[in-house]
């Protein structure tokens, strides 16, 4: 991967920030769920670290427990919380409140730029809020296809829109900024980063205070499989998601080494498929949510990860760790390509078959577990810092630090300590 260039953003009269004269340049992240959270977490901080610019975190709660037990190991408190989340929330009634809520936080607080990332609801409609107050968007993972737009859903859909509203698209690979280019987005739009989750990965991945495994892998024998299992897709929920569950079962009773951990989802959606089909058995272990240091130690402890997450196909390579990726298409296929991801779908059989391949096949095994990093070499927040003070008029403060290779193997002793030099 060529290093990342930055870009100037446009200063056409809609697109420039409209400077008061107070300072500094006040930039509004806006998030509602764990992966935002995640991946807008190293750059609020280095916000916050730069004396030119103003930090203001604002939330919608579109994930309420979730997105809270995720902000505390990184610091973060809000200061402003929509707090929108309600049991069994249409999205339309989401859509609402986020646009409404938005529209008058943004009224009072006025900043200068508006920060979302990926493609939740309130990626989308907090952006849309932003573009009739008239505020700059950026958009941090932009250029992310499917080219499906039922699949993910309503994600695909979301991220094209908020594509259309963003004054600086933040690309995370390659591919992205191409998808991004092929779009007719002007070039002075689109801003290479690297993708700010392998940021938030390495700022925990060694810390002294990482949690040990799960309780359920402790003390399992050398040649235990230890599968951590993440699966929560609205695409999946009734029917696929039962027969994925029935494909786990299927293939812990077939391999008598397999031991599953599966930190369950609170959506009531997917608990009520996952619950009745794999409580009770031995080696399955349905726990409560982990927050996100307890992730990172479980999936450094696992032997393979069974997901539909969009994060862990991002992080999992950089602690090389196989996927099995459990929907019908990626839009990171970056690890794919690579050979540390295997994009399964979700239908029965196939899973099944997948799961007993790679914990039983040594040779498949191995050719997956390589530590690579297809997404980012951490330090993708220090760009996007760098590109938001350009497009305040502000000088750049890019370092001219050469990012670390992102092909073939990589070292995360040498990256986490590399980004916090």
């Amino acid at each position: 991967m060529a290093t990342p260039a930055l870009r100037r953003a446009p200063h056409a009269a809609d697109r420039t920030p409209r400077r008061r004269a107070r300072t500094p340049f006040t930039v509004a992240s806006v998030f509602g769920t764990r992966p935002e959270a995640i991946k807008l977490a190293p750059v609020i901080r280095a916000i916050e670290a730069d004396p030119d610019l103003r930090s203001r975190v604002l939330v919608t709660a579109q994930h309420r427990k979730l997105l809270d037990q995720t902000l505390a190991p990184f610091g973060i408190v809000p200061d402003v919380d929509l707090d929108l989340m309600q049991p069994g929330q249409a999205l339309s009634d989401l859509s609402v409140g986020v646009l409404e809520g938005m529209d008058r936080v943004l009224a009072e607080e006025k900043p200068d730029l508006m920060l979302v990332q990926g493609d939740t609801t309130t990626v989308f409609v907090a952006a849309l809020a932003a573009f009739y107050r008239r505020i700059p968007v950026g958009h941090v993972e932009a250029g992310l296809r499917s080219f499906d737009v039922d699949n993910p859903f309503p994600e695909e859909a979301n991220r094209r829109l908020t594509t259309q509203i963003a004054a600086l698209n933040f690309a995370p690979t390659s591919r992205a900024e191409s998808n991004l280019l092929l779009e007719q987005v002007a070039p002075e739009r689109v801003v290479l980063t690297g993708n700010t989750v392998v940021d938030a990965l390495l700022s925990v991945a060694n810390r002294p205070d990482l949690p040990s495994a799960p309780e359920a892998w402790k003390g399992l024998p050398d040649d235990a499989c230890r599968v951590l299992v993440t699966l929560h897709r609205r695409e999946s929920w009734g029917d696929a998601l039962a027969g994925i569950c029935r494909a786990l079962r299927a293939a812990a009773d077939a391999v008598p080494q397999l031991h599953v951990v599966y930190p369950v989802h609170p959506q009531p959606r997917v608990r009520e498929t996952v619950e009745p089909i794999l409580q009770g058995h031995p080696r399955i272990q349905l726990i409560e949510p982990l927050d996100y240091v307890e992730n990172v130690a479980a999936m450094k402890a696992c032997s393979f990860i069974v997901t539909d997450s969009g994060g862990i196909q991002e992080e999992a390579p950089v602690l090389g760790k196989p996927v099995l990726v459990l929907r019908e298409v990626t839009e990171r296929p970056e690890a794919v390509e690579a050979g540390t991801s295997w994009l399964v779908g979700t239908n029965e059989k196939a899973v099944h078959a997948a799961v007993i391949t790679l914990a039983t096949d040594t040779e498949v095994y191995a050719s997956m577990a390589q530590a690579i990093s297809p997404y980012g070499d951490g330090h993708a927040s220090q760009r996007i810092v760098s590109a938001i003070r350009s497009f305040a008029g502000l000088p750049a403060t890019l370092d001219g630090r050469r990012p670390l290779q992102l092909t073939g193997a990589f070292d995360v002793d040498r990256a986490a300590a590399a980004s916090s030099s």
